[in-house]
């Protein structure tokens, strides 16, 4: 494995997903930032609408809260639905779109993603776009045409300029919430195709600046390794994010 040589920043983000109350929140919240201590890397939080403004109150600024999705209208009729210009309101300064979850459950088509992710910009949050291929689409040598086609359409119209608001998760579906990570030399290689397709959309230094995290099953056993492949920028984190110890603990780990 080559020896890691970006300097871009290292962000590791937490998705609690559908997880905590106010309460809950709260106090994950007050216990972080000493588990944290001496911690270089940038720390995200995506959290429940319900817990970004109590969450955010309760951080030091070091500590970036956001939202999991949102809607791609800026007001209206949505019954439900919560707009980019709320999460701002509430403490939040950046969303998740695109989350297989979210394409899977609530069959979100890249299109609509795509609204999403320009309306999320013009409301100033910062957006962490996912992708990612199923078990089907990557026996069937798929993965390069599914992850082109995601990051074509999902930032179709974003402006280069507006690109440094920009991070793109690369997330195996089949290995969210599985237990199964991909191997290093499958992460070096779709991190790769990501760098491409983004320099054939935009142009090689914009692909080069923008930050590409992993998730998928990341843990405190598996992020130490993980973290010194080239082109991984972080960690999108679900279920072990949930304790702030271990989360901090995957937290810590950045190439050298």
């Amino acid at each position: 494995m080559p020896k890691k040589t970006s300097k871009r920043p290292f962000t590791v983000i937490a998705n609690w997903k559908m997880n905590k109350t106010i309460s809950q929140a709260q106090q994950y919240a007050e216990k972080l930032p000493e588990f944290c201590e001496g911690i270089e890397n940038s720390i995200w939080l995506a959290v429940p609408f319900t817990a970004i403004h109590p969450v955010r109150s309760s951080l030091p600024d070091r500590f970036r809260v956001g939202a999991q999705n949102m809607n791609d209208a800026s007001s209206g009729a949505f019954t439900g639905e919560v707009a980019g210009e709320m999460i701002t309101d509430a403490g939040g300064d950046f969303v998740l779109l695109g989350h297989s979850e979210r394409r899977s459950y609530f069959h979100e088509s890249d299109e609509f993603i795509n609204r999403k992710v320009l309306r999320a910009l013009e409301s100033s949050l910062s957006v962490v776009l996912c992708i990612g291929e199923t078990f089907e689409q990557r026996e069937a040598g798929e993965t390069k045409e599914v992850l082109s086609r995601q990051l074509s359409l999902g930032l179709a119209s974003v402006r280069k300029e507006d690109l440094t608001r920009c991070l793109i998760a690369y997330e195996p579906v089949w290995a969210i919430g599985t237990g199964k990570t991909a191997t290093p030399e499958m992460v070096l290689d779709t991190h790769g195709m990501v760098r491409s397709s983004l320099s054939s959309l935009y142009d090689e230094e914009s692909a080069q600046s923008m930050p590409v995290l992993y998730g998928g099953s990341v843990s405190a056993s598996s992020s130490e390794a993980l973290s010194k492949i080239e082109g991984v920028d972080g960690f999108l984190v679900g279920t072990a994010s949930l304790d702030p110890e271990t989360f901090a603990k995957i937290a810590q780990f950045a190439s050298k």
